[in-house]
């Protein structure tokens, strides 16, 4: 079969650049692209009788079931990887594997994102403390979070890993020269940090990624954010939600509620058909999350999550928790 959009340039270009984003004909055209140039998600429409030509809005496109990354090579058009990002697991466990096209792309996804919801990187003194991660070169979040630091080129960004004493003295400082910082850690390395030191944070954002299973009690969210909210004197609590398959990110201002970059959103699916969408109303629904990223170009835009969430009549969303059985994946099996 004849490959589609042989040079994806312009279409790239439209994704990230287009101020009047036709997000439902941009939706249409990766997902013919995709269809042609990705065996396996074509393979997949195939086995649900899809026929690509009758697809003709966004509740006609099937999602990939996300344990695909972990059994096929997920990959639109034949390229040589610049890089994989891979997810963490146990030992004898089957990770997801990302193959990535082009760097710069991801790069451009999340300083995009980042800029929207938080400005300019060099306005910013950006700490990441990711315990566990450093290790682990296929870390998409060490890869992000790392460039950032770089685009923040404040001499005090960087990683403080197990040196909570360093980081204390760090932030105290910052704290007295008014410099807007950017504590994004893994869910469990705040928690550490936090039961040692208490402050009082007035021009920080505390950014916590997920991550707590096999380290410690665990805790919901909102029992995370009360600590952490106590410990460190902020009003609020900002989260990521982000992962090995997507290339793009969704931010949280508090309250675990999340919002998307344009060309990244959110659909819920009915937990007893993964086959149907929910049509979006006028109150929050619940259902399980499918997540449109059309950053992920070179591999599937449209992937089946096993997370439940509530969308909002605006887009933004909560995430509930997991379906039963689902496997511990991602930043909490960071810390194992």
């Amino acid at each position: 079969m004849q490959a589609l959009f042989p040079n994806t340039t312009e279409l790239i270009n439209q994704i990230f650049n287009n101020p009047n984003l036709a997000f439902e004909d941009l939706c249409l055209q990766v997902f013919r692209f995709q269809y042609y140039n990705n065996s396996i998600y074509r393979k997949f429409a195939n086995a649900l009788n899809i026929n690509e030509e009758n697809v003709d809005s966004v509740a006609k496109i099937p999602f990939l079931p996300i344990s695909f990354f972990k059994s096929h090579k997920v990959a639109a058009t034949n390229f040589e990887p610049e890089h994989l990002f891979e997810s963490s697991g146990t030992t004898g466990s089957v990770n997801s594997k990302h193959l990535i096209k082009s760097l710069d792309l991801y790069k451009q996804s999340f300083a995009k994102a980042f800029e929207l919801f938080y400005g300019n990187p060099d306005d910013w003194c950006i700490i990441g403390l990711l315990p566990s991660y450093l290790e682990r070169q296929a870390s998409s979040l060490v890869v992000m979070v790392d460039e950032l630091i770089r685009q923040s080129g404040d001499p005090q960004s960087g990683f403080y890993l197990y040196d909570h004493e360093k980081l204390h003295t760090v932030l105290q400082e910052l704290e007295a020269r008014g410099k807007k910082t950017l504590l994004i850690g893994v869910t469990f390395a705040l928690l550490d940090f936090a039961e040692k030191y208490s402050m009082q944070l007035k021009n920080t954002i505390v950014m916590e990624t997920g991550g707590m299973k096999g380290r410690r009690e665990e805790w919901t969210r909102e029992e995370v954010h009360e600590f952490l909210m106590e410990r460190l004197g902020v009003n609020k609590i900002h989260s990521e939600y982000g992962m090995t398959e997507l290339l793009s990110q969704a931010y949280s201002s508090g309250d675990g509620i999340f919002s998307t970059p344009p060309w990244m959103k959110i659909v819920l699916r009915e937990e007893d058909d993964p086959l149907s969408v929910r049509q979006l109303s006028d109150k929050a629904i619940n259902g399980v999350i499918n997540v449109i990223d059309l950053a992920n170009i070179y591999s599937c835009s449209f992937i089946a999550t096993e997370d439940v969430g509530k969308l909002f009549p605006n887009g933004d969303f909560k995430v509930l928790g997991r379906l039963d059985n689902s496997e511990v994946r991602g930043c909490s099996l960071m810390a194992l």
